[in-house]
């Protein structure tokens, strides 16, 4: 996917976040994250994408702490979100190609790894405050649902804070069944999980199945695995240990 794709559907997804938000109300529970309210989505977020601007706008080249949660809240909050958004949106769209600033996983330039990266934290939030709301979810597209399995598995997952390890070597596939060539061999130890694109020809001690968007928040943790063959074990080792937090 280019870089403009992804501030595109950036700037769906924002809008699509603040209005399931503002009908949720701020007090609404998230039932994918049971520790928060509505209100603590919209800070989570507004500050992330304060953060990301920062870089993109600022030049930061190494990095740089973010500016922290507002105490605003209701309609307030709910402009400030929206103000974030928008100059995130525009910062990326505006910006030129070859700015150079500080990114944390592997990408093919900064601005593609901030355009890509935001969309997908803003899309996975958006599910959030739709689970708030209640109701049917907005779809996802089956090629940015790929897209973001491979960030996930490829990026995240790879670097050495990821916690999903296993005492012996096990061997973990992810299949989208309605995308070309949208699997995934993941084999986990004691060390981070490496992953690689296709079936390899191994066997995998347990296979996670599905329509790409279901496997992408499941895979986040939003909803339940599709379908599981082999050992379900290794299906449950992903899903109690590979939380990504803020910090």
């Amino acid at each position: 996917m280019e870089t403009a794709e992804f501030v595109q559907i950036l700037d769906r997804e924002g809008g699509l976040l603040a209005a399931a938000a503002e009908e949720a109300g701020t007090e609404a529970k998230v039932p994918p994250c049971p520790e928060w309210q509505v209100r603590d989505l919209l800070r989570h977020t507004g500050m992330v994408h304060r953060w990301a601007t920062a870089y993109v706008a600022e030049g930061h080249t190494s990095y740089h702490p973010d500016g922290g949660l507002p105490e605003l809240d209701g309609a307030q909050l709910l402009t400030w979100f929206r103000e974030g958004h928008r100059r995130l949106v525009d910062t990326l769209a505006s910006a030129p190609p070859d700015v150079q600033c500080w990114h944390f996983l592997p990408a093919p330039s900064p601005l593609a790894f901030w355009a890509r990266r935001q969309a997908h934290e803003t899309t996975v939030h958006r599910v959030d405050a739709e689970s708030a709301r209640g109701g049917t979810p907005t779809a996802i597209g089956p090629a940015f649902a790929a897209d973001g399995i491979d960030e996930l598995l490829r990026g995240f997952h790879a670097r050495s804070r990821s916690r999903v390890r296993s005492d012996g070597p096990r061997v973990l596939r992810v299949r989208a069944t309605d995308t070309n060539d949208a699997v995934w061999t993941v084999r986990l130890s004691q060390e981070p999980p490496t992953t690689e694109r296709g079936g390899t020809g191994e066997e995998a001690d347990c296979e996670v199945a599905g329509p790409a968007a279901q496997l992408y928040l499941a895979l986040w943790n939003r909803v339940p695995f599709p379908q599981v063959t082999g050992d379900a074990a290794v299906a449950t080792l992903w899903r109690e240990k590979s939380a990504v937090t803020w910090s």
